[in-house]
């Protein structure tokens, strides 16, 4: 489950990145966040309503659910979804689960720089949140999954991650556990235990995965939901141009973007390119969600960027015009980013009682 996407600032900011080879942060990021204004110098006025008109344009309140008609969602779906996304036992030695990488109670990540896989491997991608996911334009760096009944498909095979050795693994483990036949049967009364629906049920799980934040509140009428900084971050993140690829109900997520768009940007990961064959997509990716980016760090596609200040200082230098941000600047944005952080939703992300495992069903396999 770790391919799900992360965040950025792209021609505009686009933070995480791809995926690619190692850069250290040293040779990327050396403090530019700006020349320190001491004291501070006079902050801007501003027009909350003139903003709140503008932002209406380009952004949408977050929904409560990504709804996929072709996946239609039921209470009972919902709960398989939830005790499949968090047992281990679809994985190989039964170690590994969606929740291991994207620990649903810590903003849908792990806060490693790659995640942890079948004995210990590491993949070569920063785990992105599953947090809102829903409402991208596809899914995984490359965007090579259409949606997240796709994406729900991918880690239970790959060898580095949850290593099943092929789809019939995966039903021959739900199908030895008699409560998971119980529940598929009412689910899905036609079909029963298939690949197709263990990825339905996830999905539909995470589909209500979303997490409204105080913009929210601000693009529905209450100006005073962001303060006089966050409003100015806003403003900074439109004169930035930020806001050329960040839009929408994900704050991005919705379109793909190259990767060193006001400057070559060095990185083995082709992006796109491999998916597509055309050049032109050579270094580009989806451009990540920005919600609950101040909880979802390291940053980049390698997670080599620790923090967030220095993922703005990066995508700002190698994505926008502006190219250097002031410390003012910088500290209003950051605000401003903070206001996409959204409350968990505890109730709905509580670990289940998983069904026993019955005598068939297959023991751990460390290999």
């Amino acid at each position: 489950m770790r391919h799900l996407l992360r965040v950025s600032l792209s021609a505009t900011l686009i933070l995480c990145g791809c995926s690619g080879g190692q850069i250290p942060v040293s040779e990327r990021v050396t403090a530019r966040l700006g020349t320190p204004a001491s004291p501070r110098s006079e902050a801007p006025p501003i027009d909350a309503r003139a903003l709140l008109a503008r932002a209406r344009v380009d952004f949408q309140s977050l929904a409560e659910v990504a709804d996929n008609p072709a996946n239609p969602m039921t209470e009972e779906k919902i709960a398989l979804g939830r005790k499949l996304y968090f047992d281990t036992r679809l994985s190989k030695n039964h170690d590994v689960s969606c929740e291991s990488c994207h620990h649903l109670a810590e903003w849908g990540v792990d806060g490693e720089p790659t995640s942890l896989g079948h004995r210990g491997q590491r993949g070569d991608r920063n785990a992105p949140t599953v947090y809102n996911a829903g409402f991208h334009l596809a899914q995984f760096w490359d965007g090579r999954a259409a949606d997240l009944e796709e994406q729900a498909k991918g880690p239970l095979l790959n060898p580095l991650e949850m290593a099943l050795p092929d789809e019939q693994a995966a039903t021959a483990v739900i199908a030895s556990i008699p409560g998971y036949v119980e529940e598929f049967q009412q689910v899905f009364p036609d079909e029963g235990v298939t690949y197709e629906n263990i990825a339905r049920a996830i999905a539909a799980f995470e589909r209500k995965l979303s997490t409204r934040a105080p913009f929210d509140d601000f693009l529905e009428g209450n100006t005073d939901a962001l303060s006089e900084d966050q409003q100015r971050g806003l403003a900074v993140f439109y004169e930035a141009g930020c806001v050329t690829c960040h839009t929408g109900m994900g704050v991005g997520g919705h379109s793909y973007q190259k990767l060193g768009v006001r400057k070559p940007f060095v990185a083995h990961d082709q992006g796109r390119f491999v998916i597509t064959g055309n050049d032109a997509d050579r270094h580009v990716f989806k451009v990540p969600s920005l919600r609950n980016v101040a909880r979802t760090g390291p940053y980049l596609h390698d997670g080599s960027v620790a923090t967030l200040p220095d993922m703005v200082a990066l995508m700002a230098e190698y994505q926008t015009t502006k190219a250097r941000l002031s410390a003012d600047e910088t500290r209003w944005l950051l605000a401003f980013l903070d206001a996409l952080t959204g409350p968990l939703p505890a109730d709905y992300i509580r670990a289940p009682a998983l069904p026993e495992s019955g005598p068939r069903t297959p023991a751990p396999d460390p290999t």
